[in-house]
């Protein structure tokens, strides 16, 4: 449901007068952020008060974005990253995990709201080794993202691909494969894709009430998709270690002798096999 964001002051004004809620607004505002106007918060408040759980899925998600890029970074050797959906900047982006880890990591970011962009630009910043790079396109439109992240990334070397709360966006479930379909197709072996959706295993009506409501004030309307939808996209790849789960328990570092709780969104990152 949108990307995080946190920091600044807002838009100018002048750009944006924040009349009307919009999704990346209201999910920095669930994350303490300030990059948001009284609509965005009056309509993250009136979710808040169906499915006070939604604040917990949005910290959770970007946990695992975290997790799941230094491992790339650290681990899988990957120094190529695209991530589309980028959302507003916050703490841990992608790039800044990433070059943690190699500093010569390069990553494109996609979003089609060209205010996200114009601030990811401002904010987003590479390494002197690395680079960041920027790309106004739907991801609806496959292949305008492959043309522009080409001019970036060597997509005949392994890619991670970052899908995280985007392809909800997407109403039809076929065409949401679809697009993960081709974007995979067109990368290079050793590519990794990182997936995190929303989904209604553990609230069921509560969570869609609130879904309802969301779709019928936002602008960007959300598609719950279950566990076994959020694995078929990964058809054809190797599906790594512990498989499609919460957000909450791919690899996280254990805090107690419990296992971490379970939230409503659910993960996956998987390997194209050479």
């Amino acid at each position: 449901m949108g990307d995080p964001a946190a920091g600044g002051e807002g838009p100018p004004a002048s750009q944006d007068p924040g009349t009307v809620p919009q999704s990346a607004r209201i999910w920095n505002y669930w994350l303490g952020g300030k990059d948001n106007y009284p609509a965005d918060r009056a309509a993250g408040d009136r979710f808040v008060a169906v499915y006070p759980q939604i604040v917990d899925i949005a910290r959770q998600s970007r946990a695992f974005l975290s997790r799941a890029v230094r491992y790339l970074a650290a681990e899988a050797g990957i120094r190529q990253f695209l991530d589309i959906g980028t959302g507003l900047p916050t703490v841990d982006n992608t790039h800044e995990v990433a070059q943690r880890a190699a500093p010569d990591a390069h990553v494109v970011y996609v979003d089609n709201d060209p205010l996200v962009l114009t601030q990811a630009r401002a904010l987003l910043t590479s390494t002197p080794e690395g680079a960041t790079s920027y790309i106004e396109a739907d991801l609806r439109d496959p292949d305008r993202i492959l043309d522009g992240a080409a001019r970036t990334l060597d997509l005949d070397r392994p890619v991670a691909l970052m899908l995280l709360n985007i392809l909800g966006h997407v109403p039809r479930y076929d065409e949401a494969r679809s697009i993960v379909a081709r974007l995979v197709g067109a990368l290079a072996p050793g590519s990794h894709l990182a997936v995190a959706d929303s989904t209604d295993v553990l609230t069921g009506e509560r969570f869609h009430a609130a879904i309802k409501m969301w779709n019928q004030a936002s602008d960007t309307p959300y598609y719950l998709r279950t566990p076994e939808m959020i694995a078929g996209f990964f058809e054809g790849l190797e599906v790594l270690e512990p498989g499609v789960v919460p957000v909450t328990r791919w690899r996280a570092a254990p805090t107690t002798s419990e296992e971490p709780d379970e939230v409503d969104e659910f993960c996956a990152v998987g390997r194209k096999p050479s």
